[in-house]
């Protein structure tokens, strides 16, 4: 008990300068990503926590912005629970962020969520806040405290007569396959904190109907597929829940097998199958939703996308950046 006092009293203490100016990319029809870490705390025990969530605004009303949370995840040390009915409001121009609402676990296991975020600090293209609220499982009821990050998913090209481009390229950048390894052994992390960014896009918001061309520059073949969970992972274990859609390589694990521990779980939405080096494929996203990304074989490389229409149009694509954090 003591360890949760002193723990709640260091954030309040340290939010202390939590500043009045809002996140100034907040507005309706927009697209981000929700990205921290933290501790989950009970008078038993402290266990890691991590949220990772893909976001979508929608109806603003005086200051208040409603949106959704399309996908993404929260972690209790080993524990996964992903996005089953979440929703939330950002107040006061985005000063502040509620979430409520349900996620589920890979038992199968409801959980809910009360989150209360405070804007700490801003760039230009994402915002620090500071999260307290409550993890309520059928075990027990966890306290929270996250630090996190918001970030936008910029949009589609815009060619130079002003109209939306429909067919654009992104490229696997050269080297990729090594960035998550050490000495060129995969499965050890590199700590080299100038490694290269995997894509030269890794994070964007398109129209339906909009081809995307992968350009693999890496020195070595790629594939990509889409999926649930935790695709930011070393040594993860990625399975299917579609026996019919398994890609090559992929451990599957029926859905509610018991020991079931999946780090990722592929969709069946998207499977390039092996790109090699020098070679491109082209993909026509038709279907409205959030997308996470990765070669399964260099699971450090990823890439999240929203397909939705009527986003903000006066975003560009920003540069690709290292998400492997």
């Amino acid at each position: 008990m003591k360890v949760t006092i002193l723990l709640f009293s260091l954030f309040f203490v340290s939010s202390g300068y939590f500043i009045n100016e809002s996140f100034a990319e907040i507005s309706e029809n927009q697209a981000f990503l929700l990205e921290g870490s933290g501790f989950a705390v009970t008078e038993e025990s402290i266990k890691i926590s991590d949220i990772d969530f893909g976001l979508s605004s929608h109806q603003q009303r005086g200051s208040t912005i409603d949106f959704l949370i399309e996908d993404g995840f929260i972690t209790l040390d080993n524990e996964e629970f992903i996005v089953s009915e979440l929703e939330g409001k950002f107040l006061r121009e985005g000063r502040y962020i509620r979430i409520n609402g349900n996620i589920e676990s890979l038992n199968g296991f409801d959980t809910t969520i009360s989150f209360f975020g405070r804007l700490v600090e801003e760039s230009k293209d994402a915002a620090v806040y500071g999260f307290t609220g409550k993890i309520t499982t059928t075990d027990d009821i966890y306290k929270i405290i996250f630090t996190t990050k918001l970030s936008t998913l910029s949009k589609t090209i815009i060619s130079s007569d002003s109209e939306k481009s429909t067919d654009f390229t992104i490229h696997i950048q050269k080297g990729s396959s090594l960035q998550g390894a050490e000495n060129g052994i995969p499965g050890q992390q590199n700590s080299d904190p100038l490694r290269l960014r995997y894509f030269s896009m890794d994070r964007i918001s398109i129209d339906p109907g909009t081809t995307i061309t992968f350009v693999n520059d890496d020195d070595t073949s790629h594939r990509l597929v889409s999926g649930t969970g935790n695709s930011n992972l070393l040594n993860g274990k990625i399975c299917s829940e579609l026996p019919d859609n398994i890609p090559e390589g992929f451990n599957y694990i029926p859905a509610g097998s018991e020991g079931r521990d999946c780090d990722f779980i592929f969709d069946g939405r998207i499977n390039t199958g092996e790109i090699a080096s020098g070679d491109s494929l082209t993909i026509t996203f038709d279907d409205r939703g959030f997308y996470r990304l990765l070669d399964p074989d260099y699971p450090w490389m990823r890439i999240d996308g929203y397909v939705f229409s009527n986003l903000n149009d006066n975003l560009v694509f920003g540069e690709g950046q290292n998400l492997g954090n």
